[in-house]
């Protein structure tokens, strides 16, 4: 077996097995030991401190066998996104965050209802919050390492709390969703899983190559949040109207609810039909 190791076109190592004898051109570079390479693993280690930023390859002779790979050393330590995209991507989930909770204090101003979604939707969006600070705190110094990855993760996966959300919002205003209310949670879902794609593809690649994708799923989550909030207020208005379908049937039934506990009195002991 037969072993070269290159640096462009610069020799770092070779290993020559018949005569088991290595020829080291880097100080600190070396292979597995003799056991290790019969069983197929010729890595190369080397000290960062001779470790260039370079692409490195490796020549394997056996026999009458041959093989060759390339493999590339980047800098970990550099900037993974740029300053503003990190300002873009976090303002754009606050901005989420807000609308969504402009939308929860709209319907409650304006439908005058309290219920256990509400709860639920102040749970969420708290949570949801709360994902957002943290992993803005983690993002935002400049670096490639699992601590920012961390933080984007943390700023992009739990959005998705803020679908049902939606849902649940609409459920308030409407007790049948019309096709404007299923355009626009789909939207956001679209928003959402883009994010999610562009932070998958951020992940391996330093610099980053698809940064653009993240800010384009988070602004199309801020563009349908925004749309829903607009939407919320033009059923408001029509609110005041017409009454919620729900609360139209409830309100005539309770009128007729009263009627008939008025009609039941009593006439010289019998009772009145």
């Amino acid at each position: 077996m037969f072993i070269r190791w290159r640096k462009g076109r610069e020799k770092v190592l070779s290993f020559d097995g018949e005569n088991e004898k290595t020829v080291v051109k880097v100080p600190s570079a070396r292979l597995p030991p003799v056991a290790d390479i019969l069983k197929g693993n010729a890595s190369l280690t080397l000290n960062s401190a001779e470790a260039d930023i370079a692409n490195y390859s490796c020549e394997v002779t056996e026999s009458n066998r041959e093989g060759a790979v390339t493999v590339e050393i980047r800098n970990r330590s550099g900037s993974w996104f740029l300053l503003v995209e990190r300002a873009i991507i976090i303002t754009l989930l606050f901005s989420v965050i807000i609308l969504c909770s402009a939308q929860l204090s709209a319907i409650a101003l304006k439908y005058e209802v309290v219920t256990k979604k509400m709860s639920l939707i102040v749970a969420g969006i708290i949570f949801t919050a709360t994902a957002a600070v943290v992993g803005t705190v983690l993002f935002v110094p400049d670096g490639y390492t699992a601590q920012n990855q961390a933080g984007l993760g943390l700023i992009v996966v739990p959005a998705v709390t803020l679908v049902p959300l939606q849902y649940f919002m609409f459920g308030i205003v409407s007790d049948s969703l019309l096709q404007t209310s299923f355009a626009l949670i789909g939207l956001q879902i679209l928003g959402y899983i883009v994010a999610v794609v562009g932070f998958a593809l951020c992940l391996s690649a330093c610099p980053q190559l698809h940064g653009s994708v993240v800010i384009a799923g988070l602004a199309i989550m801020a563009i349908a949040t925004l749309l829903s909030l607009a939407y919320v207020f033009i059923m408001g208005s029509r609110m005041q109207d017409h009454p919620r379908p729900g609360k139209a049937v409830e309100e005539p039934l309770n009128e007729l609810q009263d009627d008939v506990i008025c009609e039941k009195y009593t006439v010289v002991g019998t009772p009145w039909p």
